[in-house]
């Protein structure tokens, strides 16, 4: 996919805004995704798509999905979009929800309620709000699997790809009862109740420091 344009960003900071569920923190995350490769709107299987994995702040072994804290003055779609921008560099999709996750840091001192939702990726930019203190790696699904650092997470990974791998099974009539074409082409599908968008296939992988 190209590379858009410089835009200027800032991460939110502070956490007075911050939503919590009986004591427990509530963060949003995305996995980012895209397709490598299809046959008119045919998914084949995992490999026929990767996943945007950052570094953590704190660098250390494995890498982690983006995610941050839901605010009040948002709705959790726009929280994941919002984390997925500030932490990875991309915008898109957000689609259907893979599921809520609870879980404590590792000392044990603070819970959290987490959300996991799939982000279809429709643009990347050259600049974004945590480039200095992150690195992002496109890869497939087989090296996320090792690499991600957050048994959560992991999890979450495992139902997307059940998810689009289970897609790809079913006939073209089951899974796109819908198809709306634009002028130069591209699809907009309404598979399963979840807004999804078939593009040109993407450049090939890349790592990018931060």
């Amino acid at each position: 996919m190209e590379l858009k344009e410089m835009v200027v960003l800032v991460s939110r900071s502070g956490r007075h805004l911050q939503r919590y569920n009986k004591g427990r923190r509530q963060v949003v995350g995305c996995i980012p995704y895209r397709y490598k490769v299809f046959t008119e709107l045919s998914l084949v299987d995992e490999d026929a798509f990767e996943v945007l994995l950052i570094s953590p702040q704190r660098k250390g072994k494995g890498l982690l999905f983006p995610k941050g804290g839901w605010e009040n003055d948002e709705t959790i779609e726009d929280a994941a979009q919002r984390e997925t921008v500030e932490e990875a560099g991309v915008r898109g999709e957000v689609e259907c929800k893979l599921g809520t996750w609870y879980f404590e840091n590792k000392t044990g001192d603070t819970a959290y309620e987490g959300h996991m939702f799939p982000l279809f990726v429709t643009e990347q930019l050259d600049s974004w709000p945590e480039k200095e203190i992150r690195e992002r790696t496109w890869m497939n699904v087989r090296e996320a699997r090792k690499l991600c650092q957050n048994g959560w997470m992991k999890e979450a990974l495992e139902l997307l790809v059940s998810r689009l791998t289970s897609q790809s099974k079913r006939t073209k009539g089951e899974l796109f009862p819908g198809i709306e074409r634009t002028s130069s082409g591209r699809a907009t599908i309404l598979p399963l109740g979840c807004r999804a968008q078939i593009l040109s296939p993407p450049l090939p992988s890349s790592t990018e420091e931060a």
